[in-house]
């Protein structure tokens, strides 16, 4: 079976960093109007409600499947299915990733795994600055 093809999840990338910042800021930030839109896409809301639906401004809409403060969100987004998790890695640093899966070719997959590589520099980027 090629890289990133699963029998259950079809294509799927993961994207992961360790972050020099607590899981508490990185958490603030990613749920945060400005991480929302880092992540998700401008004019993103969620309600941490699973089953409830949210749209982003660029009309992509999906559903919250699972909202655990502090450690993950799960979402349907479009077709796909992604995932956020943050693990402590130590007291002021946090492992971060996103996996996406239900994607519907390697093309995609390769395109995604872009799109999360730059999507972890924005987050990096924005809790430096602080």
């Amino acid at each position: 079976m090629p890289t990133g093809l699963t029998k259950d999840a079809g294509w799927q990338i993961g994207v992961a960093r360790t972050l020099p910042h607590s899981p508490e800021v990185v958490w603030s930030y990613l749920t945060s109007t400005a991480g929302l839109a880092c992540w998700l896409g401008p004019g993103a809301e969620l309600d941490p409600e699973p089953g409830t639906q949210y749209r982003t401004g660029a009309g992509t809409t999906g559903e919250v499947r699972s909202f655990r403060p502090g450690d993950r969100i799960r979402l349907t987004y479009g077709s796909s299915t992604v995932q956020l998790a943050l693990t402590p890695a130590s007291a002021d640093r946090t492992h971060l990733r996103f996996h996406q899966e239900r994607l519907s070719s390697a093309n995609q997959r390769e395109q995604q795994r872009t799109h999360w590589q730059q999507v972890m520099d924005r987050v990096a980027a924005a809790l430096e600055a602080g």
